[in-house]
């Protein structure tokens, strides 16, 4: 096994523990996502911030791992139009504010919305998880 360095040391244990292999863009990109806590960024975004701390990775390659993150549990996929989706750092129960003309998205705490009157899921199924994305607009 390669030795990781220890400012990757973190990361490398939580994507391990998630059954992901440590690569060198996993581990960059996982460090510079997972730094400042709790946020949400799009592929974009999470690839200009790469290239600002001199990761050398391409566009698909940050879809790619954005995506394998999500499929193991370390982010949450918030879609908030076509084509257009941020992936949230924090994956614990919890809602969002969409400000569509400042591209902006916010945590609206699970305990902040409650969502009834839901229809009965079809025989065989049961209802996984309620995501509620508030869109904004300017008063």
């Amino acid at each position: 096994m390669i030795p990781i360095a220890r400012p990757f040391a973190r990361i490398a244990e939580r994507l391990r523990g998630v059954g992901l292999r440590p690569t060198r863009q996993r581990l960059s990109l996982g460090r510079i996502l997972f730094a400042k806590g709790d946020r949400h960024v799009t592929a974009e975004m999470l690839h200009d911030e790469a290239q600002a701390d001199g990761v050398r990775v391409s566009l698909a390659t940050v879809y790619n791992t954005l995506n394998q993150f999500t499929a193991a549990g370390l982010l949450r996929e918030v879609a908030v139009d076509t084509g257009r989706s941020y992936f949230d750092t924090n994956t614990s129960r919890h809602h969002h504010f969409y400000d569509h003309r400042g591209r902006e998205l916010t945590d609206i705490p699970a305990e902040g919305l409650r969502v009834q009157g839901l229809p009965r899921p079809p025989e065989g199924l049961a209802i996984d998880r309620i995501d509620v994305v508030v869109r904004l607009k300017k008063a």
